[in-house]
């Protein structure tokens, strides 16, 4: 925007520092694990810039290192608060190597940190983040999908390791390129001292991190017999505060070995006195190595030999972690260009396809460059163009709750009451409370003698506070239970959905998004051009849908 060209993020803190030789490992690039305690710090700083308070780590996102970092090099980190919620906050965080040589820069990775602000004499009460870029708007909406997702982490790995069918090969293995796992494990101890902690005390959660990091580096080394380099952090996630004078047990071993990559577990322990029996759970985290040829290519690595009982099931683990991590990457990662249309859906994948969903809904929500195209009796029709993509916004007030309106147009098998567009609506499964798959036919479109057919993924989430719509977010996905079939032609969306904004007592805007794809261009470029009133006669039909039906949701707007 153009009042913003000057404008800094108040929040946002940089930090630049020359890598040194004291800084990096035997191969002469940065330590991660050096890496790690400039990226906490700089996160923490900004936490505290917001908060007006001291700040300690609560957890890290996965990161995916794409590049090294050589000595002589200089680290650029940036830091901003994306969303404030009651007492934590989420920080996005982006590392850049510069050479300043070649003055050539790379993108070396991307965080996520949580941080909570304490005070020891009151309860901490975060004020709300102001927005004014479209970036900001984005990273604000986009991080209440994504703290949702950090809060049922535990669970949703729990649930997907139980439920997935873990292929190994242990039998068929060349016994003789096996390493035990055993000889892999290593143990580390450290104490907590004044440099390792902030001014409360408490230790810094990259200094833990960066323990961490060296002993995994030892473990996976001590199976390929060279000097791994680390790919990728499973989410940090600290359990407990740590200390000055606490011992810190520091565990690691190699869990799995992959054709190309190994996964090294790592768990952190604290206790104050040698003569405690109970020590405090602080940390686990699941690292990736791999080993790079001179052409920094991946080198095969050795299998790895489980011990029986604990040893195996980790192994097993860690093939499901492998497939998890995929999914997270790729699923909820990429950019929404790079997703194709219909996303196969399995148990494995649910809680990242429905962060997608959501996600890629309140990004194009968060656009600032929708263009207003015609207005008819209140109701808005307002255009997007932007890269292979036409997508289109219907808006209108309508006289019902916002809770009501949600709850209404949640449940797909009532559209054709109002959507002539959806000849029927099969509720194919509840996946939980908040997701559901349904199988939509739909008339036959521009002289196409079939009709369509659509297996779409319905995703709703309820406001974070009063800032946040409704939404109802909705995607293609593909079922082996329902395939293509010669009886219909096989439809697709690749984004569309509700939001809706509480405006008044017994006001809401509601708004209607659909990024467009090929199939359905032409029927939409009708509508955006004028030559067709489908889309108001739909809207408006929705709008009385809507004002019919809202005495008769009392007992579950009470559950909202």
């Amino acid at each position: 925007m153009a009042e913003d060209k000057g404008y800094r993020n108040p929040t946002e803190v940089q930090m630049s520092q020359l890598v040194l030789p004291c800084h990096t490992n035997q191969r002469g690039e940065l330590s991660v694990g050096q890496l790690l305690k400039w990226i906490d710090t700089t996160a923490c700083l900004s936490a505290e810039r917001h908060a007006g308070c001291p700040c300690v780590t609560a957890s890290m996102d996965d990161i995916y290192f794409e590049h090294t970092i050589s000595v002589g090099q200089v680290v650029n980190i940036k830091a901003r608060v994306n969303r404030a919620f009651n007492s934590s906050m989420e920080v996005g965080i982006q590392v850049a190597s510069e050479d300043l040589c070649s003055d050539k820069q790379w993108s070396v990775c991307k965080a996520l940190a949580t941080f909570v602000a304490h005070r020891e004499v009151s309860k901490v009460k975060l004020k709300q983040i102001t927005l004014r870029t479209e970036e900001e708007k984005t990273e604000h909406s986009v991080a209440a999908e994504r703290r949702r997702m950090r809060l049922v982490y535990t669970d949703t790995i729990k649930d997907l390791l139980a439920n997935c069918v873990i292929q190994d090969d242990l039998e068929s293995r060349d016994c003789s390129r096996m390493v035990p796992a055993e000889k892999t494990r290593v143990e580390s101890v450290e104490l907590v001292l004044p440099p390792h902690a902030n001014h409360q005390g408490n230790t810094f959660g990259g200094q833990i991190m960066a323990w961490m990091e060296n002993v995994a580096t030892i473990a996976a080394s001590r199976l390929c017999h060279a000097h791994p380099t680390l790919k990728a952090i499973e989410m940090f996630h600290f359990r407990g505060p740590s200390q000055v004078g606490d011992r810190l047990v520091l565990k690691a071993i190699v869990n799995n070995a992959f054709k190309n990559s190994m996964e090294v577990g790592v768990c952190v322990e604290a206790y104050r006195q040698e003569a405690e029996t109970q020590r405090r759970h602080i940390n686990s985290a699941f690292m990736t190595f791999v080993v790079l040829d001179a052409d920094n290519q991946p080198q095969m690595l050795p299998w790895i030999q489980p011990q029986p009982g604990d040893g195996e099931r980790r192994y097993r683990e860690a093939s499901a972690r492998k497939k998890i991590r995929l999914d997270r990457k790729y699923i909820v990662s990429c950019k929404q260009a790079e997703m194709p249309l219909s996303v196969p859906w399995d148990p494995s994948n649910q809680v990242y396809l429905s962060y997608n969903n959501v996600s890629s809904l309140k990004m194009l929500v968060a656009r600032d460059n929708w263009v207003l195209s015609s207005e008819i009796s209140q109701v808005r029709l307002y255009t997007l163009e932007e890269d292979k993509f036409l997508s289109f916004h219907m808006e209108m007030l309508v006289h019902v709750d916002a809770a009501q309106a949600f709850l209404l147009l949640s449940d797909l098998r009532r559209r054709p009451e109002w959507d002539k567009h959806y000849r029927s609506v099969e509720l194919v499964q509840q996946v939980d409370e908040d997701d559901a798959i349904y199988h939509i036919i739909s008339p036959a479109l521009g002289g196409d003698p079939k009709p369509q057919d659509f297996v779409i993924l319905a995703s709703r989430r309820k406001p974070c506070d009063n800032r946040d719509p409704y939404v109802i977010a909705m995607r293609s996905v593909t079922l082996p239970t329902h395939l293509e079939t010669s009886e219909y032609r096989r439809g697709e969306t690749i984004c569309s959905g509700f939001c809706f904004w509480h405006e008044g007592d017994q006001l809401t805007k509601v708004s209607y998004y659909n990024q467009a794809t090929p199939g359905f261009l032409k029927y939409v470029t009708t509508n955006v051009t004028g030559l067709s009133s489908e889309f108001y006669t739909t809207f408006k039909a929705c709008e009385q849908f809507l004002l019919d039906n809202r005495r008769d949701l009392a007992p579950s707007l009470q559950t909202l």
